[in-house]
């Protein structure tokens, strides 16, 4: 599956390309050819007239583009010429995009697309892992941040902390990761990270690719500390499949009669907005019917809500989840949440739309700065699946149509959310997941203490920032990566 991310040199190349062909055309031309009708022409470009189409009726940065205005075009011969003027669509998509859009984008396989919104990958075999430069040279490593359980990566015997520098016996770039992601198997090295030096051993390990399907909630246990019960839940993506697993890990914490809930957001990037208004509700509950998020969309669709549905506009909390059953809610007034440079979008909504209602104690890095939501487009006449998809091609789209606000009307968080307590993953400690020793785990139980989170360990992640510095993730290059999107397109739309 393709997304749009070109570089410039090889756009250029392609247009050089694309220039000559034309004059080719030009010189070949038989003089008694006719220009081709105004169908003909539509039907040779029904792709990039999807792509406008699409863009110029719902994205959220339209009045951005000047040659998204309803009135740019004076005639369709004109707009048809501005589309034959692209040598792919993903050109057109990128032409049509706002230059503060950091994550709309297009793809030629909408059914590869809807796998992974749905939890279904073969992308890395199982491992999540973050990528770190090595001083001095223009290579990377990986090194895992958790193992997907049932996987190639979990029979293996991975485990987090290890370090990897080469796939397939090549070392890595950012140039070059992608396409090694991309092979049917993947070897790599092993080894670890010993005071600031990557200690690489002669052992390697072969993944073959399968796909599975990853339940988010990687990680859901009770732990009691001086007399108080503390819930730990990792929760890696929103994804409504999975929406009833969540709800049953609330359960589970409500059983134990949790006084404090530490939420393990530092590698989730987003998903579903249905679910992270249902995951805010479980961790109250004691607001419902409240306001949990309001909507923000591009003029035209702004002013129908406002004027016709404006309750639409509004998510608010519930007490129920989409299959109907009653949400588990711990009622809390306080929650901690662990965050890094990759909690992105829905996990930023949750913190940003409890900070009106509950104290929210932000434990590791500043979050990406994703507060916009996206929904599918498909070549259909309103957009969704629902209608009869074009059978001639599988390219959708997944702009970004609205930004999101809490009660309060605090969005553009476009730098990102602050910690209250800063901290960086330690990679010569990482730990493990859900025990009370694993460094971000710990400060958050030392603050529920009142004991102080500074210590030996955050001075020595000061002094190797310079050496360990982090540049990414294995999923960065996926497309659904940092997205916050709608399970339903508006009823309003209308295909032109």
């Amino acid at each position: 599956m393709k997304i749009n991310n070109f570089p410039l040199l090889f756009a250029f190349i392609a247009l050089i390309f694309t220039s000559c062909s034309k004059d080719d055309d030009v010189l070949k031309e038989d003089p008694s050819s006719e220009k081709p009708t105004e169908t003909e022409e539509t039907a040779e470009l029904e792709v990039e007239e999807f792509v406008y189409s699409g863009m110029n009726e719902i994205y959220l940065y339209k009045s951005d583009v000047s040659v998204l205005a309803d009135d740019y075009f004076d005639t369709e011969d004109a707009k048809l010429d501005y589309l034959a003027g692209f040598s792919t669509p993903e050109a057109l998509f990128e032409d049509l995009k706002s230059s503060s859009d950091r994550f709309s984008f297009i793809t030629d396989d909408y059914k590869a697309l809807e796998d992974q919104f749905n939890g279904v990958s073969s992308s890395t075999a199982g491992m999540d892992f973050g990528l770190g430069s090595i001083s001095g040279t223009s290579y990377l490593f990986g090194f895992l941040q958790y193992v997907i359980p049932n996987t190639p990566a979990a029979d293996a015997g991975l485990t987090r902390g290890t370090v990897f520098t080469e796939i397939n016996g090549k070392k890595i770039t950012l140039n070059n990761l992608e396409s090694l992601l991309d092979s049917n198997s993947l070897t790599i090295n092993i080894g670890n990270v010993e005071n600031n030096t990557l200690v690489l051993t002669d052992e390697t390990v072969t993944l073959n690719h399968s796909s599975y399907t990853a339940n988010p909630v990687q990680l859901v246990k009770t732990l009691e500390v001086d007399g108080i019960q503390v819930g730990y839940l990792m929760y890696n993506s929103f994804i409504g499949n999975f929406d009833d697993e969540l709800n049953q890990a609330f359960a589970e914490l409500k059983s134990k009669g949790v006084d404090e809930l530490v939420l393990d957001l530092r590698y989730n990037g987003g998903g579903d907005v249905e679910s992270a208004v249902d995951l805010a509700s479980m961790i109250t509950g004691q607001f419902e019917g409240e306001v949990f998020m309001q909507e923000m969309w591009n003029e035209t669709y702004q002013n129908y809500f406002e004027e016709n549905a404006p309750e639409r506009l509004l998510n608010l909390f519930d007490s129920k989840i989409r299959t109907g059953e009653t949400i588990n809610s711990l009622k809390l007034t306080k929650v901690y949440i662990l965050t890094t440079a990759s909690t992105a979008s829905a996990s930023e909504l949750i913190i940003n739309g409890l900070e009106p209602y509950i104290n929210v104690v932000q434990i590791g890095e500043t979050t990406t700065g994703k507060f916009q939501a996206s929904v599918t487009l498909y070549d259909s006449e309103d957009f969704s699946k629902d209608s009869k998809i074009n059978e001639n091609h599988t390219y959708a789209l997944q702009p970004l149509v609205l930004k999101s606000a809490n009660a309060n009307g605090k969005s553009d968080y476009f730098n990102g959310l602050s910690p209250d307590i800063e901290m960086r993953e330690d990679l010569n400690n990482m730990g493990t997941l859900g025990d009370p020793k694993e460094p971000f785990l710990q400060a958050a139980l030392h603050h529920i203490q009142g004991i102080s989170t500074m210590s030996a360990a955050s001075a020595q992640q000061k002094r190797s920032e310079n050496h360990l510095k982090i540049v990414g993730d294995g999923e960065m290059f996926e497309p659904y990566y940092q997205r916050m999107y709608l399970d339903k397109l508006p009823d309003i739309l209308r295909r032109k």
